[in-house]
């Protein structure tokens, strides 16, 4: 007989039991490996993706590579500007790196210069242009003359070459040879080489220019102030000066020197004396070379003056009634044997206008005759009361102020030949020199006594006594030369009858400068002439010792 079912056992319940858990974990399993293998699959995808895309790159660097080699080998027939405009435009590749770029934008490559040398940058725009200014200073002349290059030899006895030969064994020479001595003349009596004529600073001048005007005005906007100031004027006291070998050091003159006289526009003085000769010398200040010499036979010079274009020389003699010009480009000496109407015994003592029309002569009796310099004739005579011992122009070249022994000082009118104006030189007992002033603005007057006297022009063509402005009592003996600076602002006085007798005085104070002369032992000694360059740059005394003293004046920074 059968038994129905009992209750449940526990055994079989804890396996059904375990074999649950046991499905879940197969599930889960099941789950994580079917995640993991699309992750991987995905993966082995990406890794074939890139080498597909680096494969491409290389096909495509192969394919750049080989239309760059066709490109350049097309490239190879054209010129070189063609080729470079057209990388320049066009580019080398699709590709093309930006410092690659900027280096083609920069210019052509330049060789590398070796060691202590360097290459010249060339200015041009291309190598175009360079190429065609290599053709054109490489070209050759269409023709050639054989005439030109044969030497042909030139007399040199003849009287206008005579001077330029440097012994007698030169009686001929080549036509080189002739005009490079022609040049030496001309820079010695220049004092150097002109600045027009020196073509290779010419064109260094010419290139810095335009290098220097940007520049120029660059510096002109950065900088602020007051552009328009006075300029410095001379000090008084103390004259900055230095002392410099004497103006005719490599030839003294044999006796006394009547002049010493600086050239108007060229850095060359002049001094001439009783030795009978007349020597130019260029004034650098440091050795002082000499230019030329002439000599004129058994005429020992009284006074001798450049022209006023400084092309000619004017010579008196001190007992002759002739005077020579000597011309300095073509090297002739011309003899005035007589002016016709001008009856005198001896022709000393003259003065040239400023405007280089007028000679004027001081004759005896008080008679002033006025020469044309254009052709050394009589033009007029005019007459002082009395005895004349010195004249002056006026800077305009209108009017004439005479001095006379008695110490009247007429002035005259050029033009009409009229005596405008007579005053008495307050003090004076006999007058000796005078001069005027380079601006019109004062008249110095000496006199026997040493007294200067320094008048304003308006007071002598108003008053009959004007009263000087200024009385210089430094002289004890005899004025016998005063003369002004070009600017007006200092005015030397000398004696030529005791040693160191110069003095220079200060204008705008009146006042004597303390520091001139100071030597330790004589050096002036008896002034018979003065003056000063062009720019007040030099002042030179001529003494009775043969030496034209030069002194460097440093206020002023021009010849």
């Amino acid at each position: 007989m059968r038994k129905g079912p009992g209750p449940p056992r526990p055994a079989p319940a804890a396996a059904a039991g375990g074999r649950k858990k046991s499905n879940r974990k197969i599930m889960a399993k099941t789950k994580k490996t079917e995640q993991t293998v699309p992750r991987r699959s995905h993966s082995i995808a990406v890794a074939a993706a890139a080498a597909a895309a680096e494969r491409a790159a290389a096909t495509q660097a192969a394919e750049e590579a080989a239309r760059r080699a066709r490109h350049l080998k097309e490239l190879s027939g054209a010129s070189g500007p063609e080729r470079e405009l057209e990388e320049l435009v066009f580019g080398d590749s699709l590709y093309v790196e930006e410092d690659d770029l900027l280096q083609r934008l920069a210019g052509p490559h330049r060789l590398n210069a070796p060691e202590g040398e360097t290459l010249q940058e060339d200015s041009s725009d291309s190598e175009v242009e360079n190429e065609a200014k290599g053709n054109l200073l490489t070209k050759k002349p269409a023709w050639v003359d054989e005439d030109d290059e044969a030497e042909e030899n030139v007399d040199m006895t003849h009287r206008y070459r005579k001077d330029f030969m440097k012994s007698d064994a030169e009686k001929t020479l080549t036509k080189k040879k002739l005009k490079r001595r022609l040049e030496e003349q001309f820079q010695r009596a220049m004092g150097g080489v002109p600045a027009w004529a020196d073509l290779e600073n010419r064109k260094k001048s010419k290139k810095t220019a335009s290098d220097s005007e940007s520049d120029e005005d660059d510096d002109l906007l950065r900088r602020t102030g007051n552009f328009v100031t006075n300029s410095e004027s001379l000090p008084r006291g103390i004259l900055k000066m230095g002392i410099c070998l004497p103006a005719n050091q490599e030839r003294f003159a044999n006796g006394r020197l009547a002049t010493v006289q600086f050239h108007p526009s060229a850095q060359v003085v002049m001094t001439a004396g009783h030795d009978r000769s007349v020597s130019l010398f260029q004034v650098d200040g440091i050795k002082n070379p000499k230019i030329q010499s002439i000599y004129l036979e058994s005429f020992p010079i009284y006074k001798a003056c450049f022209s006023v274009d400084g092309e000619h020389v004017i010579a008196t003699g001190t007992h002759h009634r002739m005077f020579f010009v000597y011309d300095m480009m073509s090297g002739n000496i011309i003899p005035i044997q007589k002016v016709r109407g001008v009856d005198e015994r001896f022709l000393r003592s003259f003065e040239l206008s400023p405007d280089g029309s007028f000679m004027l002569v001081t004759g005896t009796s008080g008679y002033l005759h006025l020469l044309s310099m254009k052709t050394k004739e009589l033009i007029s005579t005019m007459k002082v009361n009395g005895r004349c011992t010195a004249s002056a122009f006026t800077p305009d070249s209108s009017k004439i102020y005479s001095y006379s022994k008695e110490g009247e000082v007429f002035i005259w009118d050029v033009r009409s030949r009229k005596c405008l104006h007579k005053f008495e030189d307050e003090g004076s007992l006999e007058g000796k020199c005078i001069a005027v002033s380079k601006n019109n603005q004062y008249v110095a007057c000496g006199s026997a006594s040493g007294v200067v006297n320094l008048y304003t022009t308006d007071g002598c063509l108003k008053e009959h006594r004007p009263k000087p402005v200024k009385a210089i009592m430094n002289l004890v003996t005899s004025a016998t030369c005063v003369t002004f600076n070009p600017t007006t602002e200092i005015l030397a006085v000398a004696s030529r009858e005791t040693d160191e007798a110069v003095k220079l005085v200060h204008i705008p104070s009146y006042t004597v400068f303390s520091n001139f002369p100071v030597f330790r032992r004589k050096q002036i000694y008896l002034a018979q002439s003065m003056d000063f360059s062009p720019r007040s740059g030099f002042f030179s005394i001529a003494n009775n010792k043969g030496k034209a003293l030069l002194f460097r004046l440093k206020h002023y920074s021009d010849f």
